[in-house]
């Protein structure tokens, strides 16, 4: 059984992300047998202001209803074909958790299915691994807004 590690943070993004990855292994995926997936969802963060009127079992609750969210909508599309699905909500660095799981789990494949964001470059998921959908490029977003403030000029200028 080979066994995925698959990093999600947006479900809509990873269905778009599976469907690619399955039409890929599906030919190779009779040969080798059914997978192991273990989901690890990477929970959007909160801003440190949040923290001074939620509480953290607040915090943890609307962790846990986002949670089953993503299971509700991922693992369906996991489990098909005697595939087995492993949930877990990431705590702390994703490279020390993609080493534990790894020690749990043995030899996996990682997978990082996290939605690439405009301005910021995501952690990596292993240990010398650049993420894998990095764009490439990230502007600051004072330069994003000094160039709107220079576009807005050059408008009511003429």
């Amino acid at each position: 059984m080979e066994k995925i590690i698959l990093y999600v943070d947006d479900a809509a993004y990873a269905r778009e992300f599976i469907a690619g990855l399955a039409a890929d292994a599906t030919q190779a995926a009779h040969a080798r047998g059914p997978h192991h997936w273990v989901l690890v969802a990477c929970a959007p963060r909160m801003t440190h202001r949040i923290s001074k009127w939620v509480s953290h079992s607040a915090r943890e609750n609307w962790r846990a209803k986002w949670f089953a969210k993503v299971q509700d909508q991922l693992v369906p599309l996991l489990q098909c074909e005697g595939d087995l699905v492993t949930a877990l909500v990431a705590k702390g660095p994703l490279t020390e958790l993609t080493q534990r799981l790894k020690q749990e789990h043995g030899a996996a494949r990682v997978v990082d299915a996290r939605r690439p964001k405009i301005g910021a470059e995501l952690e990596p998921v292993a240990p010398g691994q650049p993420p894998a959908s990095h764009s490439g490029w990230v502007l600051p977003g004072a330069m994003l807004g000094m160039g709107a403030l220079l576009v807005l000029a050059n408008e009511f200028a003429e």
